[in-house]
């Protein structure tokens, strides 16, 4: 593909030879001729000088580099798209597989693509264009939106509604039991029964073995573009608002309310009922414990506004320092004591 064709798909300014012929997007570190990369993390800058690609996305105030460049406010999202023009995704074929087990009072939507020993319940709603991985599971009486995609492996509880244009990553789990237990005076625990649902908006996507469990009464309601990545678990009754980001290994406990556009990093976590606010940002292996105002950005554990955790984290390397500098003090008070 020409640059210049590349540049016009991505809305990009192009800077050099626009007849530059690029064959596939790679990593800086070893892009070699006929590669498209890109910068757009700060730390790779320093690949610039040897780069051997064809052609490089940029930033619009990146200095001139002696390869062609393709310029933009946003080289990271130029990237992205850049990855799709070249990506050949596997073929869709229409059709149920005969190994399929679609129960009879089930609606599937024109265009279903159905694979090996997938199985609908019954009652189950599934708008068009939906693609239904192997061994996947759809439990009786949900409601699914157009052009679902259930990955092999994934399983979707009873009663739960999911919107339009939903990806389930293999392994993932909606709407399995939350974590609901009474201890009873012998000292036995009774199971509380998991009688609530999971609501997933439009545009959600759940990675691989990730779960997200029925409230035990009401909802658990996932907003519109939430984007949630591999092996995150979410607790009953959680709401999370349109948008929200939430990386790996991450936990909610319980009745967490997560408000919109909220970024969560890795193994990140809430106690149970807490709230943290819209726009609001948790660094990775942050601990919430209580709520979290709009527009904050905390970190450690307990969670604790960013700085005050760097801070902290800071003195905690001095520790050992400090400690001898007492130590040392302490004697010069008992020697000047003795004399």
């Amino acid at each position: 593909m020409k640059l210049r064709e590349i540049a016009e798909a991505l809305d990009c300014r192009l800077v050099g030879d626009p007849d530059t012929e690029i064959a596939r997007v790679w990593p800086i570190e070893s892009a070699g001729s006929g590669d498209l990369s890109f910068v757009a993390n700060p730390r790779y800058a320093r690949y610039l000088e040897s780069c051997a690609a064809s052609a490089l996305i940029v930033a619009d105030d990146q200095v001139d580099v002696s390869v062609p460049t393709l310029r933009t406010s946003d080289p990271y999202l130029a990237f992205g798209r850049a990855v799709r023009l070249f990506y050949t995704p596997p073929p869709r074929v229409a059709g149920v597989h005969p190994s399929a087990v679609i129960a009879a009072s089930a609606v599937v939507g024109r265009g279903a693509s159905i694979a090996a020993h997938a199985c609908i319940g019954e009652e189950v709603r599934i708008g068009a264009d939906a693609t239904i991985g192997p061994c996947a599971a759809i439990y009786h009486g949900t409601v699914i939106g157009d052009r679902f995609t259930a990955h092999a492996n994934t399983t979707v509880r009873e009663w739960v509604t999911i919107g339009d244009d939903v990806t389930l990553h293999p392994g993932a789990v909606i709407g399995a039991d939350g974590f609901g237990y009474v201890p009873e005076p012998s000292g036995r625990l009774e199971k509380l029964i998991q009688a609530g649902t999971v609501i997933l908006g439009d545009e959600v996507e759940v990675g691989t073995n990730s779960t997200i469990d029925r409230a035990t009464v009401g909802e658990t309601r996932i907003g519109k573009g939430v984007k949630i990545d591999n092996l995150v678990q979410i607790g009953h009754g959680c709401e999370i608002g349109e948008y929200t980001v939430i990386a790996a290994q991450t936990g909610l406990a319980g009745s967490t309310k997560i408000g919109s556009w909220v970024q969560m990093g890795g193994q990140s976590g809430t106690a149970g009922h807490n709230t943290v606010g819209d726009l609001s940002r948790v660094a990775g292996r942050a601990g919430v414990t209580g709520d979290v105002e709009p527009g904050s950005v905390v970190g450690g554990f307990p969670a604790v506004p960013v700085q005050q955790w760097r801070r902290a984290a800071v003195l905690t390397t001095r520790l050992g320092e400090l400690f001898r500098r007492v130590r040392r003090l302490e004697s010069r008070l008992e020697e000047g004591a003795r004399s």
